[in-house]
């Protein structure tokens, strides 16, 4: 697995790609040229982590379980192995996850499931119910429903969690989700904003204009909220 690293000091921000992505679209898109001033200013360092959604999320040649079984996989590659490098450098030891479209999703995911590990999320233009339909987009699991989707489905099982020891690292997450008006997962970011105002959790929705779900829109808004 390869990554690229963006930056001498600062905040340390986990960035994962979007559908079926690579570790260097993130700086092709010019999002890390539009944090130059926040990168050179030793306030942020990126990790820009590479992808197994081909394998995964998106393999539609093998079963639907098989394909959440290699999500997994892949989280516990972030878990063991890039979390531990990114904690392993000098200077901050908070940890920000931000992506954008089911980047956002993995960000989003990763730190509901695991909370005490990041202080912050950036979720721009997410999914998270990857097993119902929205416009063009299709159920992932093809109706296939089991205990693994649902633990990777932050809309299924936030709602449930009611245990105050997990919550409680969830509310200290500083949580901003952001989406176009015209995105066909605008609903989907309604529905974790209104489970999280549930919980108690403090987060903000920014709602953009239009669908805003390309790389021109992410150039916007990457600096607003990193």
């Amino acid at each position: 697995m390869e990554l690229l690293l963006f930056g001498h000091a600062g905040a340390k921000v986990l960035v994962f790609p979007t559908r079926e992505g690579r570790f260097y679209d993130y700086e092709n898109w010019g999002l890390v040229e539009a944090l130059r001033p926040s990168i050179d200013g030793g306030k942020i360092r990126l990790v820009c982590v590479d992808g197994v959604d081909s394998e995964s999320l998106y393999c539609r040649s093998v079963p639907a379980p098989s394909r959440v079984d290699r999500h997994l996989h892949y989280e516990q590659f972030i878990i063991n192995e890039v979390v531990p490098f990114m904690l392993a450098e000098n200077g901050t030891p908070s940890l920000v996850v931000h992506g954008c479209s089911i980047g956002a999703y993995h960000a989003m995911n990763l730190a509901l499931r695991h909370p005490s590990l990041f202080c912050k999320i950036v979720a721009l233009s997410g999914r998270y119910d990857l097993t119902r339909a929205f416009g063009p987009f299709e159920d992932l699991f093809g109706g296939h429903y089991d205990r693994d989707v649902y633990l990777i489905t932050p809309n299924h099982f936030l709602p449930n969690l009611a245990d105050p020891d997990f919550l409680k690292p969830i509310r200290n997450l500083d949580i901003t989700l952001a989406v176009g008006e015209q995105d066909p997962f605008h609903e989907s970011n309604r529905v974790l904003s209104q489970t999280l105002s549930a919980k108690e959790v403090p987060h903000r929705l920014a709602i953009w204009p239009g669908e805003a779900h390309r790389a021109r829109y992410w150039r916007e808004m990457v600096p607003h909220y990193l």
